[in-house]
């Protein structure tokens, strides 16, 4: 099992939980990303999600490395859904272990930040009266390029 992955399936949050516990651990934090149906007044119908895939993984295995160097003894899982989400879908899983909760706590929302900064995964919104895709792929050509 990969601790940091990209994946067309449904993500299961005891899978990446069961990846960051063990005997020393005793706070595990985990945070879900879900398909909302609004935002700021506009309906959602859906969410499509691409990505580079073998750039993500790497980019969310580095931020786990982050997490190690900041956070010493915490210990972190991250997947990320693509394809087609529906409402209330999970699109993300975030989970962090440490001896403490405040660690975990703040490990957790350090990672949440880190992967919209850098990991490549853009999303469509697709709403009742039209579609976007979010988010600035150009700031990643420059990292496809080299990989």
């Amino acid at each position: 099992m990969k601790r940091f992955e990209v994946t067309e399936k449904e993500l299961d949050i005891n899978k990446y939980h069961r990846m960051v516990l063990n005997e020393h651990q005793g706070a595990v934090c985990t945070f879900t990303g879900h398909v909302r149906e609004w935002t700021k007044g506009t309906q959602t119908v859906y969410l499509e999600y691409e990505a580079y895939v073998p750039m993500a993984e790497k980019m969310l295995a580095q931020i786990g490395d982050e997490i190690s160097e900041r956070f010493p003894g915490v210990i972190t899982a991250i997947g990320h859904r693509t394809g087609h989400l529906s409402i209330s879908d999970i699109a993300v899983v975030i989970v962090t272990s440490a001896p403490h909760r405040t660690e975990s706590y703040r490990a957790n929302e350090y990672a949440v930040e880190r992967l919209k900064e850098i990991v490549p995964i853009w999303k469509k919104e697709v709403w009742s009266d039209g579609e976007e895709w979010i988010g600035d792929s150009r700031k990643y050509h420059s990292a496809l390029e080299e990989s």
